[in-house]
Parts: structure tokens; sequence; C-alpha cells
């Protein structure tokens, strides 16, 4: 008797996905419908399936691992027919051959499988981009948004019949939306060809949108952005989507945030930063600086002597407020020093005499640049 992981293709101990990715594709293979009239092609399906059975069911299988083709036999199943003994439920025959193909094919032959009970005729999700101010995600506000969308029909109430008529149950598939059909072998369920799986039938649609339930129309909406929101941040609004057909269930909107540029601070998570510019006698001396806050405020600095040009500094809880919490960021301020231009006679004597002044301690990196370049000109 061939093993059941060789009849699959497979190695000896196959993950679940692996087996049902195997029996996938033999099934398409050697299905009846597509051999007609193959003895060998039938056999084979038979016998993948028979292996499918087993190797599918975790107890089954993992008998089969430890026993082989005994853990049945031994059971009073009796070889290939019967491994559904002792406890494991039926074997493989063709009663569940439609069963296992549904759970893997659903509408590969038509059909929804057993999952599918009605068209699922609820309205479709929507998708709103919303570009915001870095102000505006710091403290939150509220925005007004026009939302073009296919909402519920005002004449028939989204029902799709016109005024004064009833939706009826479809006679075809008893309101089911869905007709199982025989084919070969196989029990396949489709979708009712003559309600569209909705189950429901309208003998005299609404005029205005007709017979949808449903018409096309701009809606404005009033959004609520929290303080926090970051580049990205999804707002979920509940039934706010497209309405669902003839009455069916509305989708939902979600509103995608995104932040627009900012002249002075740039973000990343709850943290900002910002480049000042600062004059070389500010840097050198030191002092307190007011520096923009994101709230729309000033926040102090102190600036140290001889703060050098890139130096970044840390003002803490200065940054954005993290979103649904009560923790904020920090703010870092990267100081540029700038160099005077166009100076005067009387500042360029001023600064002549503070170069005469200038100790070599105070330009450390300068004096070390020009220690090695003498070394090196000298190797």
């Amino acid at each position: 008797m061939a093993d059941y992981y060789q009849e699959l293709g497979l190695a000896k101990g196959a993950s679940d996905a692996e087996i049902k990715k195997a029996y996938r594709k033999l099934a398409m293979k050697y299905h009846p419908d597509r051999n007609q009239g193959d003895e060998a092609a039938e056999k084979k399906f038979k016998t993948i399936n028979e292996a499918y059975d087993i190797l599918k069911d975790p107890q089954k299988k993992s008998a089969y691992d430890r026993m082989g083709h005994d853990a049945f036999s031994q059971m009073g199943g009796g070889g290939a027919g019967g491994p559904g003994a002792g406890g494991f439920g039926g074997g493989a025959g063709f009663g569940d051959f439609g069963d296992m193909f549904e759970d893997l094919f659903g509408d590969v032959f038509g059909g929804g499988g057993r999952r599918t009970q009605q068209a699922d005729t609820r309205g479709n999700d929507l998708r709103y981009n919303l570009a915001v101010d870095l102000e505006d995600a710091f403290k939150g506000k509220k925005a007004n948004v026009k939302i073009p969308t296919q909402a519920a029909c005002d004449t028939c109430d989204g029902t799709g019949a016109k005024k004064g008529t009833d939706v009826k149950t479809c006679h075809t598939c008893g309101g089911a939306g869905e007709v199982r059909v025989q084919q070969g072998f196989f029990s396949v369920v489709r979708s009712c060809h003559t309600c569209g799986g909705t189950g429901k039938i309208i003998p005299d649609p609404c005029t205005s949108c007709g017979g949808k339930g449903r018409v096309r129309k701009e809606r404005t909406l009033s959004v609520n952005i929290p303080a926090g929101v970051d580049e990205g941040t999804r707002i979920r609004l509940s039934g706010e989507g497209e309405a669902g057909m003839q009455g069916g269930r509305p989708g939902d909107l979600y509103i995608f945030i995104s932040l627009k540029p900012h002249k002075l601070f740039k973000r990343e998570g709850l943290d900002l930063s910002m480049d000042i510019p600062v004059s070389f006698v500010d840097a050198a001396l030191g002092g307190e600086l007011e520096v923009p806050s994101v709230d729309g405020g000033k926040a102090k600095m102190s600036l140290p002597e001889g703060t050098q040009s890139g130096q970044v500094f840390r003002m803490r809880g200065k940054g954005m407020p993290e979103l649904n919490g009560s923790r904020r960021g920090d703010m870092f301020v990267k100081v540029n020093v700038e160099v005077p231009r166009k100076l005067t006679k009387r500042q360029k004597e001023l600064l002549g005499e503070f170069k005469g002044e200038s100790k070599d301690k105070q330009n450390p990196e300068q004096n070390t640049f020009w220690d090695q370049a003498k070394k090196f000109w000298a190797s």
C-alpha cells in the first residue's frame, strides 16, 4: 500500500499548509470532470483523496505518523477503504469528496461552498486622505470633509422597491441566496442566478435608484481629529461608508492622516527638531534664547559659552503629545553659528584686536588640525 505522503508528493511530517497545497494541485489535475473516461485518473483521484482525508486530520495524521497504515487496519476499518474506525470518523468515501473539495476550492467551480449563505449586500468601505497642519496635529481639531459616495435612496428608503410595493423572497433559492448543483460525484453550491445571491426579488423597482436602493451623492461629515495624530494615522467612522445594496449594511469610512510640511519644525514620532541660527558673538558669550514652541508660544533655552555650530540641545516635554495618551515628546534644537557679512571698518578693527588677544587654548580644534597638517607636510 502506497505511503500517503508519497501519494501527495510530500516528505513525511509535511506541514498542514504543504499538505493542503499539494492536494489542491493534484485534485485539480486528476478531477474526473477533467479526465472523463480515464480510469487511471479516477483511481489516482480516489487515492489522493484518501491520503488527504487522513493527513488533514491532526489525530489521524498523528496516528499515521506513528504506526503507518496499521493505525487504521487494526481498528476495524481495514485497509484503504476504512481508516475511519476507532473514533476518527468516516473514511474518504465518495460521500466526503464533495465536502473536502468545497473546503479547498470554494468558487473555483462556481460556488461559494457552505460558507456562503447570501451575497453580501454591505456597502463598500471608503478612504479619504486628509492633510492637516502640525499645529492641528498638536492641538486636535474638527474638520468638515466632503465625501462623494453611494447613499441610501430617499425615495424608497434604501429598499430598492417602489413606494407601496414589497421586496419578495426569491422563489428559486427560497431566500438562501444559493443553489446546489450536482456535478458527477460532487454537489457544488453556486450563487442563485435568479436573485444574484441576495435571496430577494424586487418585482417593481424604485425609479429613482433603479432597484439598487442607493444613489450617488456628496455628503459633508464632521470629523474629530484628536491631538497627537501622525503621518499615516487612520480614523475609522463606522457606518459612514457607502450604503448597502437594497437596504444592506453601510460600509465604514477611513480617514487617513498626512501632515503638511512645516516651515520651522520637523517631526519624528513624538519628537520635534528645529534648526536655529545664532550669531557668533552669542555663541561665544552664551546666554538665554527664546525659541518657537509648537503650541504657538516661546520656550526659553540656555546657550552655554563657547557653543559650537552643529551642537544639538534637548528640550524635554516640548514635542508632540501621545495619541490617546499622556506622554509628550521632546524638542531638539540644532544651533547653526552664523558668521557676519559686510563688516564695517570699526567691526574689522575690533575683530583684529580680538584676534590679537586670542590664546591657543581658546581654539583647540583649530590648533589640533594645523598640528596634524604640519606633520603631514613634513612627512
